[in-house]
């Protein structure tokens, strides 16, 4: 007998109640970890939500059993999501907010479609280099990355991105004190740090693309565009919407990228959602309404990929027709 078939018979000699518990031991482990750093501060992150929250009474009290009672702070109620829902700048951060979603995920799309298809294109010499070098940014700290980036959009004549625009004959741009300026550097920047992804999962979608269905195509006389249009795309359109969908609700979360630059400047006109929570948490020190965006936060990037997955039947796995 087999060692397999030994351990097998063995672990069928066991009673079903006792294999119960080892498997519950095994599973406690994670249960644990999950409860302690993923559980446990969203359910504090609701409780302060509901409190008057202030470094002044949250922290009143002796030791880690008050902070986690909410020390002095006090129970408001709704007061908090009523403050912050009739507040102007909440309005205008969670507008900019969807706006550089919807910008930066069709950047991120266009530009790794592009990619996607010259590293995989049949007259393209060194595929196999290119596709190693596109993952580099995927190894670099993010915050080196965005810090780089602000460098090459600095507002000074020797900023790179003045550069360029001055050999062109155009005059430099204070990128980082114009709105819409700084909101494309964003935009840039957030699609440099996403477009390696974007790229993986699109050539393995492309490299999966049945030559078949190419060669009958031309066979009726399809052009490169209409292949592309009525072939390539519908073959990867699932397998890139799974994708899109991930990297939208990352970009929901961004906090580095306007942090770093300018602070979601200029005046607050591009603070992104989650940078509002930060700046009323801890440059306001209003933590009930810091938790209480942040909660927010939490439910729109919830009801948004429960509505994307739920619609794309992505469910059902990428690959499904």
């Amino acid at each position: 007998m087999s060692t397999v078939s030994r351990v097998a018979q063995r672990v069928d000699e066991v009673p079903f109640l006792e294999r119960g518990d080892a498997s519950l031991l095994l599973v406690l482990p994670g249960l644990f970890m999950f409860s302690t750093f993923m559980l446990f501060p969203i359910l504090y992150l609701v409780g302060v939500s509901f409190t008057n929250a202030k470094p002044s009474n949250l922290f009143a009290g002796d030791g880690i059993a008050s902070i986690l009672t909410f020390g002095e702070a006090t129970f408001v109620g709704l007061e908090n999501y009523v403050t912050i829902l009739t507040d102007p700048a909440f309005w205008n951060s969670f507008g900019i907010t969807w706006l550089f979603v919807a910008t930066s995920v069709a950047l991120k799309i266009a530009l790794s479609l592009g990619i996607a298809l010259v590293v995989t294109g049949e007259r393209v010499r060194g595929k196999r280099f290119m596709r190693s070098i596109i993952i580099v940014p995927m190894g670099l700290p993010a915050i080196f990355t965005i810090t780089v980036w602000r460098g090459i959009f600095s507002s000074a004549e020797f900023g790179l991105a003045n550069q360029v625009l001055a050999e062109f004959g155009f005059s430099s741009i204070a990128w980082m004190s114009q709105r819409w300026m700084a909101f494309l550097a964003y935009n840039v920047t957030e699609a440099w740090l996403a477009y390696p992804f974007m790229v993986i999962i699109t050539v393995s979608a492309l490299q999966n693309v049945s030559d078949e269905l190419h060669e009958a195509a031309m066979v009726d006389g399809a052009g490169y565009v209409a292949r592309f249009l009525h072939v390539t795309l519908p073959s990867i359109k699932r397998p890139v919407l799974f994708a899109s969908i991930l990297t939208a609700a990352a970009s929901f979360q961004q906090f580095l990228i306007p942090f770093v630059f300018n602070e979601g400047g200029p005046a607050r006109a591009n603070e992104l959602l989650i940078l509002y929570a930060y700046r009323e948490a801890f440059s306001f020190s209003q933590y009930g309404q810091g938790a209480a965006i942040s909660l927010v936060a939490v439910v729109i990037i919830g009801a948004f990929m429960w509505l994307n997955v739920k619609r794309g039947r992505l469910a059902d796995g990428v690959n499904e027709a």
